[in-house]
């Protein structure tokens, strides 16, 4: 496994998230993706499966400490009473005393972000959470949460695959010391049947998506979620680390992204876009 140091955080590079996956499956996939390996699980609020990605991490015999757990607030619960109460009830599903990364779900100008960050900062205070950090941030966005944190942000989490140029991000987030974290990976599906992926996995015996996987992982502070319902997935998501893409392969995944490569775009919840470079 390899690891990305960000603001003082040190993150597995390639995690194992559970957005859309039913408790039922994560109970059954989870304990065996640990067991694989994986030591970075990243779930949510908003997902409904925080009770069972706890029994799931325990489920798997791995010491807690071997974990790196990341979780996110709803931006419903964005006041500070709410925030707290919100964080507390996360951790009895869970079943742990701390989070090692909770993060900030989407943007809500609802409530300041002052405030927002505030509450990031107190539970982290509180040792309720070791690291924080926002998701599906813009660039401006991402600069005035650091501006506004008396603790370091660690990570944006957003949307990020071979359709969508993300070099904004990745530059702010390079220079404020923080981490990307990719989400969406698979492009909703789309990179198993691009022909550049495939050709390039061709030459390393790997799929489209080990090569996407691999991509990400590859490039400076970047770390990729990866997921799968499927146990005889597993291996594959996780066997990225013993190839290496060159330069020109690189440049060829990167030369992917067009305009409209952007799937996750939800109304009254998505900041104005960074335009791309």
């Amino acid at each position: 496994m390899n690891f990305v140091n960000a603001n003082g955080a040190t993150i597995p590079a390639l995690g194992f998230g559970t957005f859309r996956m039913p408790g039922k499956e994560v109970l059954e996939v989870v304990p065996e993706a640990i067991k694989l390996g994986f030591r970075h699980i990243d779930t949510a609020q908003i997902y409904g499966n925080e009770a069972e990605v706890g029994e799931a991490i325990q489920k798997s015999g791995a010491a807690r400490a071997d974990i790196f757990l990341t979780t996110k607030v709803w931006v419903d619960k964005f006041r500070h009473a709410d925030f707290v109460t919100s964080v507390e009830d996360s951790l009895k599903k869970l079943r742990t005393d701390h989070v090692d990364l909770l993060l900030l779900h989407w943007p809500n100008d609802a409530v300041p972000l002052a405030e927002q960050i505030g509450a990031l900062n107190e539970v982290r205070q509180a040792g309720k959470v070791r690291h924080i950090g926002v998701s599906n941030y813009n660039t401006a966005l991402m600069a005035e949460a650091v501006q506004l944190s008396a603790a370091p942000i660690v990570t944006n989490q957003v949307e990020y695959h071979p359709y969508l140029d993300q070099t904004k991000v990745l530059e702010t987030a390079r220079r404020l010391g923080m981490s990307v974290t990719a989400y969406y990976a698979m492009a909703d599906g789309k990179v198993l049947s691009d022909p550049v992926l495939k050709d390039i996995g061709s030459r390393y015996g790997k799929t489209a998506a080990q090569v996407v996987l691999r991509w990400l992982v590859q490039q400076d502070g970047v770390v990729a979620l990866s997921k799968t319902s499927t146990l005889k997935r597993l291996p594959e998501n996780f066997a990225i680390f013993d190839f290496e893409l060159s330069a020109e392969e690189m440049a060829a995944i990167h030369a992917l992204s067009a305009s409209g490569g952007r799937i996750v775009s939800p109304a009254g919840l998505a900041p104005t876009w960074d335009k791309a470079a």
